[in-house]
């Protein structure tokens, strides 16, 4: 992603004195003039009478002994330190922090996809086969949020997990994958199926099925995936959509030390996967395969998801993060 900054030069005197009080005076003196003032290489060799070569010279010189130092400011709303800080921390291969204007749940999802489709606009190249979570707020934000392409960046996006809870969110997935695939130009591949079915043998009968394994065949293909981070207790949006598991299987789940989920793929706060019955009848892209893809991209954001987050960046489920500057600042522990 494209970061924009101010470059501001910064004509200082050196520790590192240079030989000679004659030409120190006039390696400064031409530094003032080229930084400060803002005066051409062709200006200043005139007004000094000595040649534009030796202008040159005598620049590169001052930063080389340290006379001029540069100094990178970011410019308000971009936390560059923050996001260093993150890939460091947690071996991320991108971090993206954003400011959020309020603590209200739904206004995180809008800053958050606003800059996951800024961050995807910037990185969506071509030839993608994206893979994409079922639902999430901050991803239907992202798909929202998205620039139409003139030409496809995307070939084909892929529905990674089904649909959970009443058939309505099912038609929400599909509302997911089809805003996504009209921006980017893709194709959209539906996964026919509920997200979480009843038994595992239920599983097993529909994950046999043609049409469900044209669909999980191209998982192996993917070479993006984005998705959601989901804290075990679900918010009040998420309980009255019908999008979250059974108050008995978040139970059992919470005395097996979950924390939080990827595709209904459930960890604890040390980023390992927690079995449970839950496993075998889940539909959806199993932990291992998600790990394969080779860019895995999380949104989430907001302080009800720090240990789903700080349990997803432990174990390596993501190498791409895009959260808020609370979140990052908690996760630092700088806050």
């Amino acid at each position: 992603m494209t970061l924009y900054a101010w470059e501001e030069a910064v004509v200082t005197r050196s520790t590192r004195r240079p030989p000679g009080d004659d030409q120190s005076r006039l390696m400064v003196k031409v530094a003032r003039l080229y930084h400060e003032r803002g005066q051409k290489q062709a200006q200043i060799a005139e007004a000094l009478g000595i040649t534009q070569v030796r202008v040159s010279r005598l620049l590169r010189r001052a930063v080389d002994v340290g006379v001029v130092k540069t100094v990178v400011v970011s410019p308000p709303g971009v936390h560059t330190e923050l996001e260093d800080q993150l890939q460091d921390r947690f071996g991320l291969n991108e971090a993206v922090v954003v400011d959020v204007m309020s603590t209200d749940e739904r206004d995180i999802a809008q800053n958050l996809g606003a800059a996951a489709a800024a961050y995807l606009d910037n990185t969506l190249l071509g030839d993608e086969v994206l893979g994409i979570s079922s639902w999430s707020a901050n991803l239907l934000a992202a798909a929202t949020f998205l620039r139409p392409t003139s030409s496809p960046v995307v070939s084909d996006v892929v529905q990674l997990v089904g649909g959970v809870g009443d058939p309505q969110v099912q038609i929400e997935a599909n509302r997911l994958l089809t805003t996504f695939a009209a921006a980017t130009g893709a194709t959209p591949i539906f996964l026919p199926a509920p997200g979480l079915l009843g038994t595992a043998d239920a599983r097993r009968s529909l994950m046999s099925d043609p049409a469900v394994q044209q669909v999980t065949a191209r998982w192996a293909e993917l070479t993006t995936a984005l998705v959601g981070i989901g804290a075990l207790e679900p918010s009040p949006l998420l309980a009255q959509s019908g999008n979250s598991i059974a108050a008995a299987d978040q139970d059992t789940l919470r005395k097996l030390g979950a924390v939080g989920d990827i595709c209904l793929r459930f960890f604890d706060e040390s980023g390992r996967l927690v079995a449970s019955d839950l496993d075998d009848r889940v539909m959806g892209i199993e932990p291992e395969q998600l790990m394969t893809v080779p860019r895995r991209i999380g949104v989430a954001g907001g302080t009800r998801k720090l240990s789903a987050l700080r349990g997803v960046l432990q174990g390596g489920w993501i190498n791409v993060l895009v959260t808020d500057i609370t979140a990052a600042r908690h996760l630092l522990g700088t806050q």
